[in-house]
């Protein structure tokens, strides 16, 4: 197989704990105006409206929209079905930019830093890039670039979204590799020629409800990105 250039990396539920974030931020901004929910259920309803809201965009239903917009037409949705429709506009603005204060997984900043001396590395998220970058000063993520949805104009697991992030580091899709803790995003990188690592995250939805293993083929799977990294060295 060609050389591996690249590698570029799911960040939601990959490299980010986005439910246990989205729990601390939501109960942070709205238990001091009286709200008394489960926040780790308010996180997975709010969650539970991403895929929909991205299939409008998908299928041409709506046009391109960054996941910023997407995520605040969720969140009033999400308010109403818990009974918060009084939840003022300022404090809806600052609880839909809690998922630009995600906290990366414990492995991944060490990961990524042994990763970057011997690949490209970049995000290759659904998020719009202004999400990618305020989560990697949070995290201190080392990127070389930002590629993903908004460069693409679409979302994934549509192929342009792979095929714009290989073109943006002059490479062909054999010579970058997908990796993320979603088989279903590592089988549409796959089809498209890119090759695959898969990061086990068992808790990304709870306790034992995430992926442990992956679903279908896979280059490589890893129980963290630093192991991931160890992995590659030896090939």
């Amino acid at each position: 197989m060609p050389k591996i250039h690249a590698l570029i990396f799911d960040v939601f539920g990959t490299l980010v704990d986005w439910r246990s974030s989205i729990a601390r931020e939501s109960r942070v901004l709205l238990a001091p105006l009286g709200v008394n929910v489960d926040w780790l259920a308010f996180a997975d309803v709010w969650r539970n409206q991403y895929q929909p809201a991205m299939e409008e965009v998908r299928s041409g239903k709506l046009p391109f929209s960054k996941l910023d917009l997407l995520h605040r037409r969720n969140l009033d949705v999400v308010l109403a079905q818990f009974g918060l429709d009084h939840i003022d506009e300022t404090t809806r603005v600052d609880l839909n930019l809690a998922w630009h204060r995600l906290d990366a997984w414990p492995d991944v900043p060490q990961g990524l830093a042994m990763l970057r001396k011997s690949y490209r590395i970049a995000p290759c998220s659904n998020g719009n890039i202004s999400l990618m970058v305020d989560l990697a000063r949070r995290n201190e993520f080392p990127w070389d670039a930002i590629v993903g949805a908004e460069l693409a104009r679409d979302y994934k697991p549509k192929p342009a979204v792979y095929l714009n992030a290989c073109d943006a580091f002059d490479c062909r899709p054999e010579q970058v590799m997908m990796v993320a803790a979603h088989s279903s995003d590592l089988a549409a990188a796959a089809e498209c020629g890119l090759r695959t690592a898969f990061i086990a995250r068992p808790d990304e939805y709870g306790p034992g409800l995430g992926e442990a293993a992956a679903e279908g083929p896979v280059d490589f799977t890893a129980a963290s990105l630093t192991e991931l990294a160890r992995q590659l060295d030896r090939n």
